[in-house]
C-alpha cells in the first residue's frame, strides 16, 4: 500500500526552527513528486512547498523562500522539510502528499498531517 506519514511538529517560539518529515512507503520518490501544504484554523489551505525528483524541480510558497528548505533523503525514503525562522503565521498542520509529476498540483494522496505551533 503506497501511503505517506509525517512527523517532527511542535511548538516553538518565533524565530527557532523545526524540521518535519515525510516517510514513505510502498513508493519511491522517482513516481510521484512531494508536496507540503499547511492548513490553519479559519484560513485557505496553502501549498507550502514541493520537490520533483525527477527533474530537481522545487517550489516555495513566497512568503516562505529563504527560510524554509525542502529535501529528498533515498537512504531511508523519506522527504524533509527544514523550517527555519518561524513566524505566528507559519502555525497550522502540516501534510505531505504524493502528486503526479510534474509539479504539485494534482494530489493522489497525503497523510494525516503533524502540528506546528508558533508562539510569539
Amino acid at each position: 500500500e503506497e501511503q505517506v506519514a509525517e512527523s517532527g511538529g511542535g511548538l516553538v517560539q518565533a524565530g527557532g526552527s523545526l524540521r518535519l518529515s515525510c516517510a514513505a512507503s510502498g513508493f519511491t520518490f522517482d513516481d510521484y513528486a512531494i508536496g507540503w501544504f499547511r492548513q490553519a484554523p479559519g484560513k485557505e489551505r496553502e501549498g507550502v512547498s514541493c520537490i520533483s525528483k525527477s527533474d530537481g524541480n522545487t517550489f516555495y510558497l513566497d512568503s516562505v523562500k529563504g527560510r524554509f528548505t525542502v529535501s529528498v533523503d533515498d537512504a531511508t525514503n523519506t522527504v524533509h522539510l527544514q523550517m527555519n525562522n518561524l513566524k505566528p503565521e507559519d502555525a497550522g498542520v502540516y501534510h505531505c502528499g504524493a502528486y503526479k509529476r510534474p509539479g504539485c498540483l494534482i494530489a493522489y494522496f497525503w497523510g494525516q498531517g503533524t502540528q506546528v505551533t508558533v508562539s510569539s
